[in-house]
């Protein structure tokens, strides 16, 4: 649907109102992925808002804790469901909200249609820029060749595949080489990293080998649990290999070193004792 004919439903002629759910651990992380999604977000003519908001619940979830889940999730209905739209930078937590809610609350008659109603609404970042508001192309630059990881939830839950090369081949400069099993799991998994680690590292190694034998300069993801794990694991392999999430690429913020690496700046400050001068 072209974003000309898309309005709010509660202001017909209005721009949709956007409610960014920013995630966990972009807040902590990785800001720059927030501030980039609202730049896709307000360049394709959304109103962008950001709700006070914590934790979607899905580690509890994951983990069988669905009391600590439900809580989680009531504060996310109340503080999201006046918008028009939920827009999330990662297919994790879209999935989450988009198919585990109406779960949690099943069989309760004063919250299951509330639980669905947000679920309806919200949207992983990119497949809301080009299944919802029908955009085809960005206008950003990225010189180089990068290869893209399709990370498990996004991919299995969402649906999410085609709509990232889409918008990456409207990127100039950029040259997209898809890397040998680009949809096979990087080992994260969030908890399962820490319960099953040796599984997850063997699985993230050879996910750091396939983007490597790509030959790409950048590897790029639509989560950033999955695009830290791999960084890490790149790391620790000595690769010269930037990650960064897809809508830095995609809002041609890329000013902030790749994720894992700092400026020159930084790591002399890092190293430099206190009370000196580097």
């Amino acid at each position: 649907m072209p974003v000309e004919s898309l309005a709010s439903p509660d202001q017909p002629g209005a721009a949709p109102r956007v409610a960014l759910f920013a995630t966990c651990l972009v807040d902590a992380m990785r800001p720059t992925v927030g501030f980039a999604a609202a730049k896709l977000l307000e360049d394709a003519g959304c109103t962008v808002h950001v709700p006070p908001q914590t934790c979607c619940g899905q580690p509890a979830f994951n983990n069988g804790d669905r009391q600590t889940s439900r809580d989680l999730a009531l504060q996310m209905i109340a503080a999201f469901e006046p918008y028009d739209y939920v827009v999330v930078p990662s297919g994790s937590c879209g999935g989450m909200i988009s198919k585990h809610y109406p779960e949690l609350f099943a069989g309760d008659p004063n919250l299951a249609g509330r639980a669905e109603r947000l679920a309806a609404k919200t949207f992983e970042l990119v497949s809301f820029l080009t299944d919802v508001l029908g955009v085809t192309s960005v206008s950003a630059t990225f010189e180089g060749r990068v290869t893209y990881h399709d990370s498990c939830s996004g991919l299995r839950e969402l649906g999410i595949q085609s709509q990232p090369r889409k918008l990456l081949a409207s990127v100039q400069g950029l040259s997209l080489v898809e890397m040998k099993d680009n949809d096979v799991c990087c080992g994260f998994g969030g908890t399962f990293a820490v319960k099953y680690g040796e599984i997850s590292d063997k699985i993230v190694s050879e996910k750091a080998v396939n983007a490597q034998a790509s030959e790409a300069g950048t590897l790029l993801a639509g989560d950033l649990g999955c695009l830290m794990n791999m960084a890490g694991k790149l790391s620790r392999k000595g690769s010269a290999m930037d990650v960064r999430h897809v809508a830095e690429v995609l809002a041609g913020m890329t000013a902030t070193p790749p994720i894992g690496k700092v400026t020159p700046d930084a790591a002399a400050k890092e190293t430099t004792p206190r009370g000196t001068t580097p």
